[in-house]
């Protein structure tokens, strides 16, 4: 709401000096647009602080190395047996994350202590066989930020996926 009231605001004085000097619209407009766009970092930044503080934030990431074996289709995220979230992943997903990517399944809070945190893969494996595996972790949430990530590779010696769940 501050943020388009301090738009509000911006706009007005420029159409009001629009009126003084019409030759320095543009110049005016494009100081404009840079500070709206400083604003919204640190309005994004503040947002970001505010809702997932540091004491408190738990992060859980997904990355596949190679993809031959497995091609994720869906994967559901549990804390403590509560399912968390559930991600449905597009074909273009999918490239992207055996060509390398790193996604960001999940950012939210959860409070001190010990958490066991499950993570449930569908999708297809060799032969276009439907497979579903899960990876289990037990972690201790501190004080500081937790990031777990859950990996998923290719064994050539057992021509299959590895699930592995490792914290940052």
């Amino acid at each position: 709401m501050r943020f388009f009231t301090i738009c509000f605001l911006l706009l007005a004085s420029i159409s009001f000096q629009a009126n003084s000097a019409p030759e320095n619209i543009d110049s005016q407009l494009q100081g404009l647009k840079k500070e709206i766009m400083q604003l919204n970092r640190q309005l994004f930044i503040l947002e970001e602080e505010l809702l997932f503080p540091s004491s408190t934030q738990f992060a859980v990431y997904v990355s596949v190395d190679v993809g031959k074996y497995f091609i994720v289709d869906n994967v559901e995220l549990k804390i403590d047996g509560k399912t968390i979230t559930h991600y449905l992943y597009t074909q273009r997903e999918q490239q992207a994350l055996s060509r390398g990517g790193v996604q960001r399944l999940y950012v939210g809070n959860i409070h001190s202590g010990e958490h066991q945190l499950t993570a449930i893969f569908n999708g297809m494996g060799p032969n276009q066989r439907p497979l579903q595996r899960a990876a289990s972790i037990t972690f201790n949430k501190a004080k500081e930020v937790k990031n777990i990530e859950f990996s998923i590779k290719d064994d050539e010696d057992k021509q299959q996926a590895q699930f592995i769940a490792k914290e940052w």
